[in-house]
């Protein structure tokens, strides 16, 4: 077998170049398959550059993942090393914010959520990146979606967490704080480099964007306050983690273990090799319940399987797996939405039981009286929000949930849905427990075991309806 050459290719544009290197698409010319050739001429290799691209190949024959580019081969001749990956024909994440201007916030999550799982199992090998930007976020698109890839490892390198580096590294505007100011710094400065990457896909330009490089540095020295732009509308779980990534001190910034479990980001049901055993190992268990009439049980099961479901269909590029997919969610669909409809009956027999006894009890305590008896009128808000009083689990857990302002948001939307079932406005009901399940459920997945996940399960609980 020969050993490959440059001249097997067919060198077809100039994709980019970078301090060392310049990035060509190619065509095998036997195989016809495309690449990204990276061209590294050996004679201007400082040290530096040399023990740098030593580093870029031997991470990249160790990393293998969905969203980290791959390593297909590499080879040499008397004047240039040829490192050949794998070709993503969607551009960069930096070209795609500019013909956009800015993003919408599902768009940024959609591509975080991909960053975010390459970041995770490059920790779990001890991997820094320390030069994450746009540019180096290539795109490849697929029959049905958009993929992000992690590419560029020249600056990477193995450091376990709270392990300190000196050398400088990156580029100035997604450059950590302390990278800049103390030329010291540990794997943490990924996570600031993160948040710059998010603030720019939600606004269309980094936070500390400047005219001059000078400009720039003198803010990132000054620790000039980071604000969002006039009229900014994103959620509230969008801002906290903005907010956290973009702390100055590495101290005050995001741990790692509470980014990839941060709601926005919702690990736990991104699409991995794992998520359809999840998927269906909560279906299971839901159509045990279903089978002994505990509805409210299982269809909290079925809307947590349907959270996997979804992501998967939307991942999927088979489209007769996808179509397979997508017919078991429905399924699952139709039958928790048959599940809700008892529950709702169910629940609207109590209600009214509890009015009529209040009703009962408020006629017995009454003076007898000669004037003619009136009907009743419907209870009014008032009446129906004194007849509803949270209960002290309610109180305890909305007092817990301080921290949380979304979460606060969720339960007092489910507060309604309540409110609502009681005056028999059934759509204004779901509508209102559609809405603070969408919020609470990812809660429930990350909250941590304690006093307030045992509260929100049994909240969460007496709202799937």
């Amino acid at each position: 077998m020969s050993l490959p050459r440059i001249t097997d290719f067919e060198i077809l544009e100039k994709l980019g170049a970078g301090s060392y290197a310049t990035v060509y698409k190619a065509r095998h010319k036997k195989q016809r398959t495309y690449h990204a050739i990276k061209y590294v001429e050996m004679s201007t290799l400082s040290q530096t550059s040399r023990e740098n691209l030593i580093t870029e190949i031997r991470l990249l024959r160790e990393l293998k993942h969905k969203y980290i580019v791959t390593l297909q081969d590499f080879f040499w001749d008397d004047k240039n090393i040829y490192i050949v990956l794998e070709y993503c024909n969607a551009g960069n994440l930096s070209a795609f914010i500019r013909t956009k201007k800015a993003l919408p916030e599902s768009t940024c999550r959609y591509f975080l959520r991909q960053l975010a799982a390459a970041v995770q199992y490059m920790r779990a090998n001890d991997v820094s990146h320390f030069d994450l930007k746009p540019q180096n976020l290539l795109l490849t698109r697929g029959a049905n979606n958009v993929s992000l890839k992690v590419a560029d490892f020249g600056f990477a390198q193995h450091l376990k967490l709270g392990e300190i580096n000196q050398q400088l590294k990156g580029s100035p505007l997604y450059m950590a704080p302390e990278i800049v100011r103390k030329h010291q710094y540990d794997a943490k400065a990924d996570l600031w480099s993160i948040g710059v990457i998010l603030y720019e896909c939600l606004f269309g330009k980094a936070p500390y964007s400047s005219r001059t490089i000078e400009e720039l540095l003198l803010r990132i020295r000054k620790a000039e306050a980071i604000t969002l732009p006039p009229n900014a509308r994103i959620s509230n779980e969008c801002h906290d983690l903005l907010r956290r990534l973009l702390a100055h001190e590495p101290t005050a910034r995001i741990s790692f273990a509470d980014f990839f479990a941060h709601p926005f980001l919702d690990l736990k049901t991104f699409p991995t090799e794992h998520t359809l055993q999840k998927a269906i190992d909560l279906v299971t268990q839901a159509c045990a319940y279903d089978e002994k009439h505990n509805y409210k049980e299982a269809y909290y099961l079925y809307c947590s399987a349907l959270q996997y479901f979804v992501p998967l269909i939307t991942e999927e590029t088979d489209a007769t797996k996808r179509l397979a997919l997508r017919n078991r969610a429905l399924s699952y669909t139709k039958r928790a939405e048959e599940i809700k409809n008892c529950i709702i009956e169910d629940e609207y027999r109590m209600l009214a039981e509890r009015q009529r006894q209040a009703a009962t009890a408020a006629t017995a305590n009454q003076e007898p009286s000669s004037a003619t008896q009136v009907p009743a009128a419907q209870p009014s808000s008032s009446r129906v929000a004194e007849m509803l009083e949270p209960d002290s689990r309610y109180k305890q857990l909305y007092a817990l949930s301080n921290s949380s302002p979304s979460m606060k948001t969720g339960l007092e939307i489910g507060r309604k849905g309540e409110l609502y079932l009681y005056e028999r406005k059934l759509d204004a009901a779901l509508e209102s427990y559609t809405s603070a399940l969408g919020i609470l459920v990812p809660f429930v997945n990350n909250e941590p075991k304690g006093e307030r996940r045992n509260l929100l399960l049994q909240q969460v609980s007496k709202m799937c309806i």
